[in-house]
């Protein structure tokens, strides 16, 4: 199969005839019809992941059809349409025992533990557990755009975030995970302030959901404007980039008993911010982690797109070839598109 192939962190990747997978016992393998391109898949490439062993194939965000079935999977066959979260749970553990497949002690990760997507094949493990089903009418470009961002943002927004009707939400970043977030916190009928230094992306948060966009490099203080505009501060804020910087601003933008979701990945050089703990003992604020979703909760999502409250479809920004994807890959700390870039053509 022909596959993205890096040999060493932030060295320029290469197309490559490489040996085609086969399935585990308890997984499958799926013909990749499209991938995402992510700001994760960017941080594997510089090796700020400690799992990536290189050689390697990056990419996470998939849907296809499965092609090869390990003898032990029970719910799929060959030929099934399907998508999978970035995170693929062991089944077994506590956690996973408890319903939070999301941080699954065993998880694998598709294009981080092992070979990902960028390339015509891939693998996922406990396929009974990880694979979700797709609707016959949901394209394959679609789909693969909900497997990182879409779905992290829906579980920030709903199962974390708790966000609800008439709440001010405070989304601090507009790539693919914010502009997720902003359509997600819009559909539970909250009031969202988008925040980004790009007006093409803030006027794509306007036009799919966002009361108000915040050009962070024309205020004095986005915490500031945001407290100004919400009268006393965001209910939920959500640093939807990681970097030190939104993420500071997210906290500092709550309102008391204020809830801050950390999305964005803090790596590297921004790790540890300067989060204001005094802030957050004095307001009682609430610091949450969010890392994507288990796939049985894709049921309730997919059940809002199918009626027309979310459309992720708005948030796609342009399909590439997989030769493409390299300088996509490679560029997306500077990139300016606006909107999901997706592979659709191997």
């Amino acid at each position: 199969m022909k596959a993205v192939v890096f040999e060493k962190f932030a060295q320029m990747p290469v197309i490559q005839n490489v040996a085609d997978p086969t399935p585990a016992s308890h997984g499958v393998v799926i013909k990749v019809e499209a991938t995402g391109v992510c700001r994760s898949d960017w941080h594997c490439w510089q090796g700020h992941d400690t799992d990536v062993v290189v050689p390697h194939v990056p990419g996470h965000e998939f849907a296809g059809i499965v092609e090869a079935v390990g003898k032990d999977v029970k719910r799929f066959k060959t030929g099934d349409r399907v998508t999978v979260p970035f995170i693929n749970a062991c089944g077994s553990c506590p956690e996973c025992h408890s319903g939070n497949h999301q941080v699954c002690g065993n998880q694998t990760q598709p294009g981080f533990t092992h070979w990902g997507s960028f390339a015509q094949y891939t693998t996922v493990d406990q396929a009974d557990v990880n694979l979700v089903a797709l609707p016959e009418h949901l394209d394959f470009v679609t789909a693969a755009s909900l497997g990182c961002r879409f779905v992290t943002s829906f579980r920030a927004v709903v199962d974390q975030g708790k966000v609800s009707a008439g709440q001010w939400v405070a989304v601090h970043g507009c790539g693919g995970v914010g502009l997720s977030a902003v359509m997600i916190a819009s559909a539970l009928g909250a009031n969202v302030i988008a925040v980004d230094l790009q007006d093409d992306k803030l006027a794509l948060a306007k036009q799919v959901g966002a009361v108000v966009t915040l050009n962070a490099s024309q205020v004095a203080s986005v915490p500031e404007a945001i407290r100004e505009i919400t009268q006393g501060g965001a209910h939920v804020s959500m640093d939807a980039l990681g970097h030190s910087v939104t993420c500071v601003n997210s906290v500092q933008s709550l309102r008391k008993l204020g809830k801050h979701i950390q999305v964005g990945l803090l790596m590297a050089e921004h790790a540890t911010p300067a989060i204001p703990m005094g802030r957050v003992i004095g307001d009682e604020l609430e610091i949450i982690g969010s890392h994507g979703m288990q796939a049985f909760r894709y049921d309730a999502m997919l059940s809002m797109m199918m009626s027309g409250k979310l459309m992720p479809e708005k948030l796609l920004g342009r399909t590439i070839s997989l030769a493409e994807s390299i300088e996509a890959l490679t560029t997306l700390d500077t990139s300016t598109i606006a909107g999901v870039t997706v592979i659709s053509s191997f």
